[in-house]
């Protein structure tokens, strides 16, 4: 009750600061892009999108933008969503479930990802993100129809399943510990261990190619994973470990240089130009605010 009270304290205070995205221009698309955007939002969340979406868009346009409802999002949610995102795509959580796939948690957002990326190149971005500049990087991953996916540490490489396995053995005796670990370190019962590859990214921020994976990809990775250990895949942080394996098992994939690209806890003011905002360090000090309060002035002006 105490964490929740002061999440809402922060959360109002952030709101005080940034709600001037709610008078910078609407988001437009551009329809020769080959790109679409999804998120997957819930009510408290709808500010911090806005200011995501905004800041994004600000560098690279899409085609498209999706917004997978986690159920929460009003009526004026959906209505404020659309005027400042004219031809946005709503989803419903219940259009995009699999008998195969844990429900929640984000899993289905990705299920929702292998069904765009029949049409599109599909970037996945999560509302606590914010871009502060240009972003190449992932411009020429847009171009070149490379898979991507935010990183945690610097110089950061996609490895093998068996090398990853390897290492989480140690991290989670018994089959004890969080759902990552936990799975990384039974990926050797995979059927096709010996030829998959994963890497130790963030699902907040992901790029996947038009034809890059399938729906039944994911469901059968997810099927050997439930078989693997039991119902400790049904917990949250199960979909991000997919999400990883998705994106290392796409040719040519590759890891956001670090820390250009990193969250909040590892952030360099002077280098990092897109941060994701986890939860342990969203609101403290400011930064997110005082951050986010810049991206907003250069709406305004662009405007």
């Amino acid at each position: 009750m105490f964490y929740r009270l002061k999440d809402r304290v922060r959360r109002f205070r952030f709101a005080g600061e940034c709600k001037g995205v709610l008078h910078t221009a609407p988001v437009v698309l551009d329809p020769l892009s080959g790109l679409a955007l999804l998120s997957q939002l819930q009510h408290k969340d709808v500010l911090m999108y806005l200011i995501a979406l905004k800041s994004f868009t600000q560098q690279i346009s899409p085609r498209a933008v999706h917004v997978v409802n986690d159920g929460s999002l009003t009526r004026d949610d959906c209505a404020l969503l659309k005027e400042h995102v004219p031809g946005l795509t709503l989803i419903e959580l219940s259009a995009f479930r699999s008998p195969a796939c844990p429900s929640g948690g984000t899993w289905e957002r990705l299920l929702a990802i292998s069904s765009l990326v029949d049409d599109h190149y599909v970037i996945q971005i999560d509302s606590d993100t914010l871009t502060r500049g240009p972003i190449v990087e992932v411009r020429d991953c847009i171009a070149n129809e490379t898979a991507f996916v935010i990183g945690t540490w610097d110089n950061q490489n996609i490895e093998t399943m068996r090398e990853r396995s390897e290492t989480a053995k140690g991290l989670a005796p018994g089959g004890r510990g969080h759902v990552q670990v936990v799975a990384e370190a039974s990926f050797d019962k995979l059927d096709d261990f010996g030829a998959l590859r994963y890497v130790r990214g963030c699902s907040g921020f992901a790029g996947f190619p038009r034809k890059s994976f399938t729906r039944g990809f994911v469901e059968g990775i997810s099927a050997q994973m439930r078989a693997a250990i039991g119902g400790k895949w049904l917990e949250w942080g199960s979909e991000q470990v997919m999400s990883n394996i998705v994106v290392a098992n796409i040719q040519d994939a590759v890891v956001l240089p670090h820390p250009k690209y990193a969250d909040c806890q590892k952030m360099r003011p002077d280098v990092t130009q897109f941060i994701h905002f986890i939860g342990s360090c969203r609101f403290i000090g400011g930064t997110y605010a005082r951050l986010g309060a810049r991206v907003i002035e250069s709406l305004r002006n662009a405007g």
